[in-house]
C-alpha cells in the first residue's frame, strides 16, 4: 500500500459516503490507473466496483478497444459494461462536443440509484480546461474549473484524482505494466484541448514552471467566487424566471451584474438541456433586449436559439427547416407534422366526413373565423392571439379546396365550425418546441 495513487484512493474513499462506485473507462492510461488500482482496494470492490465503456463508434477500431476494455476488467473479476451510442448531429454541435454529449448521456442513463460515477481527470486536464474557458471569455463559474463531485444522472459524478498531476498516473501504468489503448485522436492538434496539452502548455511551463500550481490555485479562486455568486444569481433566477413556460424576464435580467448575468443564462439553458453561448452571442442578446416593439430578435448558436419576444427570453432547441409545400390529405387520425409537432382531434376515435387538405404556411393566408365580421391576415392573428413566432412556421393550416378553414385549433372559419360539428371533435395541435 506504498504506492502514492493507491494511499490517495483509500483516503479519497474514506472520506466519501459508502456508495456504489462505477469507472467511465476508456481503456486509456488515465482510467486504466483509476480502474486497476481501486480493484485493488477492498474498500473498493466492497461497494460494487464495475467499470463502464461507451464505444462512439467513430474509430474503426473501435470494437476491439470496447473488447480490450472488457478483457481487462476480466482479468481484474470485474464486470465491464459497453454502452454504444449514436451522435446526433441535429444540434450543429462539432464531433467532438457532440462525442462528449452522447457519452456524458449514455453514462448518465446508466447510472444506478445513489451510484457514484469516478472519472479520472486529473491536476493537468484541470489546468487545460481552465484554460480553454479562459480563451472562450469564461466567468468565475467557468474558470473554476471541474467539480470534484457534483449530481449526474441518479447518483453522484466523482473526480477524485483532480489533486493529482498526470505523471502518478502515467508511473502506475508503468509500474505495473499495465496495457493501455492509444487513441490516435488525441494526438489531433486540430482540437483545440490536445494544441493547449501537446503545445502550448509544455511552452508555457518551460517558461514558468509553475504554472500548472498558479492556474489550479486561480481555478480554486474562482470556484470559491463562483459559490458566492451562486447564492445571489439562484435568487435572481427565482424572480424572473416563469416556470409555467420556462421564460425568463428580458429586462430583470439585463440589468443584472454582468457576474450574476452570465451565470444565470447558463444555468437556465443547461436546465432546459441546450450549450450556453459564446462571449459574442452574450453581448447580441443583451444588445437584442433593447429591440424595438415589433421586432422578433433570434439569436442561434450550435445546439441553440434564443428568441426575445414580450419582454421575455425564450430558448429553444435549434429550428426544424420544413418544406412549405409539404401537404396531405387528412380524415382526422393524429398525424405527425414535418417539425416533430402533432395534429388529432380531440375525440381519438372520430373522423371527418370528408377528407380536409392539410398544409403549412405559404405566406399572405387569410381567413374569417367563425363569428368575426372580418376576413383577418393570419400574421395578424398570430400577433393578436400571442402564439410565438417560433411556432408559426409550423403551424398546421385546414383547408377545403383554396378555402382555409381552420388555423390548426386556434381558429376556424364558420365552414370550419360546421366540418368539426358534425365530426363531433375539434382539431388539436401539439407543437413540437
Amino acid at each position: 500500500m506504498s504506492d502514492p495513487l493507491l494511499q490517495h484512493l483509500l483516503a479519497a474513499l474514506a472520506a466519501a459516503p459508502s456508495a456504489p462506485l462505477s469507472v467511465a473507462f476508456s481503456g486509456g492510461p488515465d482510467s486504466t490507473a483509476l480502474l486497476h488500482a481501486l480493484a485493488q482496494l477492498p474498500e473498493a470492490r466492497a461497494r460494487g466496483l464495475r467499470a463502464l465503456h461507451v464505444d462512439h463508434g467513430l474509430h474503426a477500431h473501435s470494437a476491439a478497444w470496447a473488447e480490450h476494455c472488457r478483457r481487462f476488467c476480466a482479468t481484474l473479476g470485474l464486470p465491464c459494461e459497453v454502452l454504444r451510442v449514436q451522435l446526433d448531429s441535429s444540434r450543429g454541435e462539432g464531433l467532438e462536443a457532440a462525442a462528449r454529449r452522447a457519452r456524458y448521456d449514455a453514462l448518465a442513463t446508466q447510472l444506478r440509484d445513489g451510484e457514484w460515477l469516478l472519472l479520472a481527470h486529473h491536476r493537468d486536464d484541470q489546468a487545460e480546461t481552465v484554460l480553454l474557458k479562459l480563451l472562450r471569455g469564461a466567468g468565475p463559474e467557468g474558470l473554476g474549473g471541474m467539480r470534484e463531485l457534483r449530481p449526474f444522472g441518479r447518483g453522484r459524478l466523482w473526480r477524485p484524482l483532480l489533486a493529482l498531476p498526470r505523471q502518478r498516473l502515467r508511473d502506475y501504468v508503468a509500474t505495473h505494466r499495465l496495457d493501455c489503448i492509444d487513441d490516435p485522436s488525441n494526438s489531433d492538434t486540430r482540437m483545440a484541448r490536445n494544441q493547449l496539452r501537446r503545445e502550448i502548455l509544455p511552452r508555457l511551463t518551460r517558461h514558468w514552471p509553475q504554472a500548472v500550481d498558479s492556474i489550479v490555485h486561480s481555478a480554486a479562486l474562482s470556484r470559491a467566487a463562483a459559490d458566492a455568486l451562486r447564492v445571489q444569481w439562484l435568487a435572481a433566477f427565482d424572480v424572473l424566471h416563469d416556470p409555467a413556460n420556462c421564460s425568463l424576464h428580458a429586462d430583470g435580467w439585463l440589468v443584472l451584474n454582468p457576474a450574476l448575468r452570465e451565470p444565470l443564462l447558463d444555468h437556465w439553458l443547461h436546465a432546459r438541456g441546450l450549450p450556453a453561448p459564446t462571449t459574442a452571442q452574450r453581448r447580441q442578446i443583451e444588445r437584442q433586449c433593447g429591440a424595438r416593439a415589433g421586432q422578433l430578435p433570434c439569436i442561434r448558436w450550435a445546439g441553440a436559439e434564443l428568441h426575445i419576444w414580450k419582454d421575455r427570453l425564450w430558448a429553444l432547441p435549434p429550428e426544424v427547416v420544413v418544406d412549405t409545400d409539404w401537404e396531405l390529405s387528412w380524415h382526422g387520425e393524429p398525424v405527425a407534422l414535418p417539425d416533430g409537432g402533432k395534429l388529432s382531434l380531440t375525440d381519438a376515435s372520430g373522423r371527418l366526413a370528408e377528407p380536409l387538405s392539410l398544409r403549412l404556411r405559404r405566406g399572405g393566408e387569410r381567413i374569417k373565423p367563425a363569428g368575426d365580421a372580418h376576413t383577418r391576415e393570419l400574421r395578424d392573428l398570430f400577433q393578436q392571439g400571442l402564439v410565438p413566432p417560433w411556432r408559426r412556421a409550423a403551424c398546421p393550416l385546414l383547408y377545403v379546396g383554396d378555402e382555409l378553414v381552420a388555423v390548426a385549433d386556434r381558429w376556424l372559419s364558420a365552414r370550419g365550425a360546421a366540418i368539426f360539428q358534425q365530426a363531433g371533435a375539434r382539431p388539436h395541435w401539439q407543437p413540437a418546441r
